[in-house]
């Protein structure tokens, strides 16, 4: 191979995904061991023939080092100490013949291999006689995200000045060791700016600003950050947060079908709420994965609480699910789907593992052996059997109480008298009707006509069709013309409408869609008790091949120093009660993975990259931690607050570390390129939602109302997916109707419907994340749609209309008070006095090109209102969309 194929090769395979030598070429040992440095290597490419698989390969077993120095099938020696060229395995990696039918190697993970053997094939310690079945070693024990949260506190640096919170403590120190320090405060409006679109996902209002800038107490900026917690908002823009990882839809997804889940939106609500409340973390997981078991069944006479811990577990039936769409012979495997894919929305949610790439085989770079997995299937399939499966109506749980059912029924009964009522009158009606007009009918066919007459005209036989025919006088003889314009129908119409609102006044009768453990109903010898399913693991991952049965627990590598087992039936709870012990040992808060992938998602969403940049792989692939004194604290921290996420957000936005400017300095950038360190705050691309939330709140026409059915969405004529209400017929026709939103379509993004198949074009352009299953880290790309989205974007025309409306009643004709009002919606700053200028000398060109251009525009959707149509409003309209689509309103420094 030519020098420089092996140079690209090289490169290519130490900065692809999966690379198992990365960390052992970051740090490499000074004396190569087997168990740091060389199994790591060998588990992610050799151990499927070579230990774990079915069959041994070659009779070569590479699980432990004395297997390795022993003679082979063939009578070779895999390793001979201290010598590498005449080890066969170094011989067949160096020649590429293994592994074979795989890639081979990289060069710097032979190069690892041969150093190993040549320093004398060396381990840390002593090797079992045996390779257990389940085998862990120390040293992937060892690794810091399974180790216990470190107790240590905050450090004292040098400058202390800039310590305003203890974060500030652990970033200093860092920083000071490089020579570097914080960067200065950023200016109050970028900060304001910065901490309402980070705490509720809008921009600050003017009003907001003017109280910002004019309050001079020292704790101004404290005061501001708790109005934006106690803001409703904030539990919206949280919300959405937490939704991502849940992997929330209002739809099924897994087939082109993409069925809606029309009670989807309870959960949305129960989390938005629940931020809002800033209910404890712990008790917010516990709901989540075991909020029916903290309800007891039969589940009738709900209360408040109740009702709102079984909407919890919505969480766990938010993957798709087409277990009910896909066809008879499909639906094991479809159900099989559901299970693991809820598996990796916990795992990755709340353990920051990929336990789901052990569902086939033991984990090939993490220790999770293939048994873990199952012993984690384990805790949720008595929720979640393949065997008892659930369908869609059969998991809705009705909050409509026994009262209001009984006086449903009552109210009914009430309805249905008064429907009797009408119908006596009306049978009475017809039949003198009839009997009047048979006078005229030979009494012989009398009753033939009559009987002809009650059978609708497409059941009658020839016989009857004949009469009719032949007295056609019976055909126009109905209710209807009986009643139409007489006395006798108004007093039929007024029975009808009481019945009409006899019935308005039924109580609404509402389900959540809830995950919960079937029970054996009681009887007089036996209580409720749980139907509990075996859990086996399936050989190769494929549901039809059960082999060995498991029982439930947590991640074995945590075995060191605390309990993963879980019972297979709590005695106190009619249910297993393994989901809520699950719940429990994650937010006893000494859980090393959950307590931290909790508070990394936060910091990630403040600074734009966790201490842990891979938020939801804290394993060996994952990137390390850059402060991982810092993380451990925080952690702790968190449960001693009680688990409240608004101190955790308090505690860090208060942070000189979150106050930063973002200006970049070289020096800076030459000692910590990718900022790792925080000497400067981040710039960050806005989300989809908040650039679609921040400019209707700019244009004033942001709906405040929360909660309830989302916003539908509709695919129009030109294939655009946008707000509206689907009219078209069973066969995907258009029927012309039009039905209006009033109002709704302005509503925030995390109301609109999350059709999995109809993504809302708007969001979709600025990377709203399908759920399939879930969001674990957001993109922020940067691609050509996206400008044309907010130039030619209907969206945006029709905001950048609304805004210059507000603007010119605002502002007033003035231009410069446009300018700066439009400026200061938009950026949420004050315009320096060039840039004022140059807005004014905009809006007479623009006003002096439409006066000699005159044009009345078309609205951009004839849904919206009409467009301007004077040089004036087509001017500031135009200046307006310039700001919409500025980098200071899609970012935030």
């Amino acid at each position: 191979m030519p020098p420089c194929s092996r140079l690209a090769k090289l490169l290519w395979l130490l900065l692809a995904p999966g690379f198992a030598g990365a960390a052992e070429l970051a740090a490499p040992s000074p004396e190569l061991s087997f168990e740091r440095d060389v199994r790591p290597i060998l588990k992610k490419n050799c151990f499927q023939c070579h230990g774990e698989g079915e069959k041994l390969k070659g009779g070569l077993d590479l699980r432990l080092r004395r297997f390795m120095v022993m003679p082979d099938g063939d009578g070779h020696f895999p390793v001979v100490a201290g010598k590498p060229s005449e080890s066969e395995l170094i011989l067949l990696l160096r020649e590429g013949e293994m592994p074979k039918k795989a890639k081979p190697l990289a060069p710097a993970q032979i190069a690892i291999l041969e150093r190993w053997v040549a320093q004398g094939a060396k381990t840390l310690r002593p090797e079992p006689e045996q390779v257990p079945k389940v085998w862990i070693t120390e040293v992937e024990r060892e690794f810091w995200a399974f180790q216990p949260l470190q107790t240590s506190g905050a450090p004292s640096p040098k400058n202390s000045s800039r310590v305003r919170t203890p974060i500030d403590a652990f970033l200093l120190t860092k920083l000071e060791e490089k020579g570097l320090t914080f960067a200065p405060d950023a200016d109050p409006q970028t900060l304001l700016r910065r901490l309402s679109i980070d705490l509720t996902g809008l921009p600050p209002t003017p009003d907001e600003i003017d109280l910002f800038l004019k309050d001079t107490a020292p704790n101004s900026y404290e005061r501001m950050v708790d109005r934006l917690l106690d803001s409703p908002h904030y539990g919206e823009r949280w919300g959405r947060h937490w939704l991502d990882v849940a992997g929330y839809a209002d739809s099924d997804g897994y087939v082109d079908l993409d069925t809606p889940r029309p009670w989807a939106y309870k959960y949305r609500d129960y989390v938005i709420r629940a931020f809002n409340a800033d209910k404890p973390f712990d008790q917010f997981i516990q709901e989540q994965l075991a909020g029916d078991e903290m309800v007891k069944q039969p589940f009738k006479d709900l209360t408040p609480d109740e009702i709102e811990k079984l909407t919890a577990t919505g969480f766990l039936r938010t993957v798709p699910d087409g277990t009910t769409t896909v066809p008879l012979e499909d639906r094991i495997v479809a159900r099989n789907a559901v299970v693991s894919e809820t598996i990796k929305v916990v795992s990755s949610a709340l353990l920051g593992m990929t336990v789901g790439c052990a569902q086939c085989h033991d984990h090939r770079l993490d220790p999770i052996p293939q048994v873990d997995y199952y012993r984690m299937r384990a805790i949720f399939e008595p929720a979640l059997s393949p065997e008892r499966w659930k369908s869609v109506l059969g998991r809705n749980v009705s909050t409509l109480s026994e009262a209001d059912r009984a006086l449903t029924l009552q109210i009914e009964k009430e309805a249905a008298a008064l429907g009797a009522e009408r119908g006596r009158i009306q049978t009475k009606l017809l039949h003198d009707a009839v009997t009047k007009e048979l006078e005229k009918v030979p009494e012989e066919l009398r009753a033939a006509v009559r009987e002809a007459h009650s059978i609708p005209f497409n059941r009658r036989n020839l016989q009857q069709s004949e009469l009719m025919t032949a007295y056609p006088q019976f055909k126009e003889l109905s209710v209807a013309s009986l009643i139409k314009d007489t006395e006798i129908g108004k007093e039929l119409q007024k029975l009808t409408d009481k019945a009409t609102d006899v019935r308005s006044h039924k109580p609404v009768e509402e389900f959540v869609s809830a995950l919960t453990e079937p029970i054996v109903p009681a009887s007089p010898v036996k209580p409720l008790t749980s139907a509990v399913p075996d859990t086996f693991l399936f050989h190769r991952g494929e549901p039809t091949q059960p082999r060995e049965k498991v029982t439930p627990g947590e991640l074995a590598v945590l075995a060191g120093f605390r309990q993963t087992e879980i019972p297979e039936k709590d005695p106190a709870l009619a249910t297993t009660g393994r989901r809520l012990a699950f719940a429990r040992n994650l937010t006893d808060g000494a859980h090393p993975l959950a307590t931290r992938v909790l508070v990394n998602r936060v910091w990630h969403h403040h600074f734009g990259r966790g201490l842990v940049a891979s938020l939801s792989d804290f394993g060996s692939i994952g990137d390390r931690p850059s402060h991982p004194e810092l993380l451990d604290w925080l952690a702790r921290d968190f449960v001693a607050e009680g688990w409240s996420m608004k101190k955790l957000h308090r505690l860090i936005v208060c942070s000189t570390a979150y106050r930063q400017s973002a200006v970049r300095e070289p020096a800076k950038d030459q000692a910590d390129p990718e900022n790792r360190l925080l000497g400067r705050m981040n710039v960050r691309r806005l989300e989809a939602e908040v650039i679609r939330d921040g400019m209707l709140a700019i244009s004033g026409k942001l709906n405040p109302k929360m909660f309830g059915p989302p916003v539908p969405v509709l695919v129009t004529d030109d294939g655009q997916i946008v707000e509206g209400v689907d009219t078209n017929d069973g066969a995907g026709r258009s029927t012309g109707k039009f039905v209006p939103l009033n109002g709704e379509e302005f509503r925030r993004s995390v109301y609109v419907q999350e059709r999995r198949s109809r993504p809302l074009g708007m969001l979709e352009t600025f990377d709203l994340p399908r759920m399939e299953p879930n969001c674990e880290l957001r993109n922020a790309s940067t691609v050509a749609p996206q400008s044309l989205a907010m130039m030619n974007g209907e969206f945006t025309l029709t905001q950048a209309k609304f805004l210059a409306d507000r603007v010119a009643r605002e502002a007033g004709p003035d231009l410069e008070a446009q300018v700066k009002r439009a400026w200061l919606l938009t950026l949420a700053a004050e315009p320096a006095p060039e840039k004022v200028q140059r807005g004014v000398e905009f809006l007479k060109a623009q006003m002096a090109h439409f006066v000699a251009h005159p044009t009345t525009p078309e609205p951009p959707d004839k849904r919206k209102e009409p467009a301007p149509d004077q040089p004036a409003a087509q001017a500031l309209t135009n200046f307006c969309q310039a700001l919409l689509t500025a980098n200071g309103f899609l970012y935030v420094d």
